[in-house]
C-alpha cells in the first residue's frame, strides 16, 4: 500500500506524552540496527563503546532535546530516522589503519546510499521527499563540526541549505555529540553553535539560500572563478545568462519510464540514447561501453555546435557520471535540465520482465544500491518525477 504523504512516520518514532523509545521493537524489526552491535569505534572519539551503543545514545539524546520535541510530527520522524541511520555503514567501512587506529573513512557517503535503500524497502516505504531529507541529513551531519575547515565555508553551508535545512542539520549534529563520550565534546558543541550563527548571518539557517537566478546558482557550484578583489564568486552575483540551447539529461534506474516521458513531453526533440546506440553498434550491455559513450558524445558535440537542444537518455544514476556530461554540455553554453524518474522497485522489476530484452534483475538491484538522486546544485533545473 502506498504511504499517505501527510501521515507517514518512521516506525516506532516516539511521541508525546511519554517520548518512550521502543528499542525492542526497533531491534526486532531492523537487522541493519542489529548489525551495529559489536562494531568497534576509535576510543579517542567514541569512548562510549560500539556503534550500537553510540547510536542508542544519539537517539536518546535527540529525543530529549526540547527543539526536537517542539517540531511537527513529520519533522521529528525525519530526524529520528536520520539519527538511527547516521552510522549504518560503519560495519561495512570500519577497519584498522597502518598505525592500528580504528577508522571508518567513507561511511557517510556509503551510509547515505544505504539509508536510501532501507527507507525505500520498508513495508510502508518512506515518501520520496521525506526519504531524501533523511539522506541529506546523514550526508551533511558532520558539517556543523567541520565547516570551518572547508576550503570555502560559505559555499559549504549554502550547498547544504539547498539539500536540507541547516537548523535541522545542527540539531542532528548536536544529538550526535551528546551521544558520545570524548574529551573535546564541549568544544565541538561550541562549534555547532558557531555553525548556527554563521548560517543565520548568511540567511540560510532555516531556509535555502536564494540565488539571483538559476544560472547564477549553476555557475556558483560548477565554475571555479577567482577574482583578486573578492577571492571567489559571490553567491549574490547575478550572472549574465549566455546559454544558447538546452540539454535534458535523463536519470533513473532501468524501466523507470524515461523513454515514455520523452515521447510524451519532448516528442520532437532529437534523442541520444545509449541503449539505441548499443543496438546500432552491436555492443552488448555487459561489454566495454567506451566506444558507445564516445559516439554519443560525438553526436552531442554536433548538436551543441549547432546550438540545437536535445535529450541525453541513459540511467545516469551517479553524480560523478552526470557531472562529466554536464561539464561537456556547459562548455558549449547549454542550459542543463535533469529529469529524474523513479518507481517502486517491485514495479521496476515488473516492467523489466515485460521488456523484449529484459535486464537481469540482479543488475537492477546492484544499480539501485549505487543510486545518487540528482539535486538542485547540479543543474539549472531538476525535475523529480516519482510514480
Amino acid at each position: 500500500m502506498t504511504a499517505v504523504l501527510s501521515q507517514w512516520t518512521f516506525p516506532f518514532c516516539p511521541d508525546r506524552p511519554s517520548w518512550e523509545i521502543d528499542w525492542d521493537g526497533l531491534m526486532g524489526n531492523f537487522d541493519w540496527l542489529q548489525n551495529l552491535e559489536g562494531c568497534p569505534q576509535n576510543p579517542l572519539y567514541h569512548a562510549e563503546g560500539d556503534v550500537l551503543t553510540h547510536t542508542r545514545m544519539v537517539v536518546e539524546a535527540l529525543v530529549k532535546l526540547p527543539d526536537w520535541r517542539s517540531l511537527p510530527l513529520i519533522e521529528r520522524s525525519i530526524l529520528f530516522a536520520a539519527a538511527l541511520l547516521h552510522d549504518v555503514a560503519k560495519p561495512a567501512s570500519t577497519k584498522e589503519d597502518e598505525e592500528g587506529q580504528i577508522t571508518s573513512r567513507g561511511h557517510v557517503r556509503l551510509g547515505s546510499k544505504m539509508a536510501r535503500q532501507i527507507l525505500w524497502s520498508l513495508p510502508e516505504p518512506a515518501p520520496f521527499n521525506y526519504r531524501e531529507q533523511v539522506v541529506a541529513l546523514i550526508r551533511h551531519g558532520g558539517l556543523p563540526i567541520w565547516f570551518l575547515e572547508k576550503p570555502n565555508p560559505q559555499r559549504a553551508i549554502i550547498k547544504a541549505s539547498l539539500e536540507s535545512r541547516c537548523d535541522r542539520i545542527a540539531l542532528l549534529a548536536e544529538a550526535d555529540l551528546r551521544g558520545r563520550l570524548c574529551s573535546d565534546r564541549q568544544e565541538l558543541l561550541d562549534r555547532i553553535e558557531l555553525f548556527r550563527d554563521f548560517c543565520q548571518e548568511n540567511n540560510c539557517l532555516d531556509k535555502p539560500w536564494q540565488f539571483p537566478s538559476a544560472h547564477s546558482r549553476f555557475l556558483y557550484f560548477r565554475v571555479p572563478w577567482q577574482n583578486q578583489a573578492t577571492g571567489d564568486r559571490s553567491p549574490s552575483y547575478e550572472a549574465f545568462d549566455d546559454t544558447q540551447c538546452e540539454v535534458v539529461l535523463m536519470s533513473g534506474l532501468p524501466a523507470s519510464g524515461k523513454n515514455r516521458w520523452i515521447r510524451e513531453n519532448l516528442p520532437d526533440w532529437p534523442v541520444i540514447s545509449l541503449d539505441a546506440l548499443r543496438l546500432e553498434m552491436k555492443v552488448a550491455p555487459d561489454k566495454n561501453q567506451g566506444i558507445v559513450v564516445d559516439r554519443a558524445k560525438e553526436i552531442a558535440r554536433e548538436y551543441l555546435r549547432q546550438n540545437r537542444s536535445f535529450v541525453w537518455n541513459a540511467t545516469n544514476i551517479s553524480r560523478s557520471l552526470r557531472s562529466s556530461l554536464i561539464d561537456l554540455f556547459a562548455a558549449y553554453r547549454a542550459r542543463i535540465r535533469i529529469v529524474y524518474l523513479e518507481a517502486p522497485l517491485p514495479e521496476l522489476l515488473r516492467r523489466n520482465r515485460q521488456r523484449t530484452a529484459p535486464i537481469p534483475e540482479a543488475a537492477i538491484r546492484k544499480l539501485a544500491q549505487k543510486l545518487e538522486v540528482p539535486n538542485i546544485t547540479e543543474a539549472h533545473q531538476v525535475d523529480w518525477i516519482v510514480g
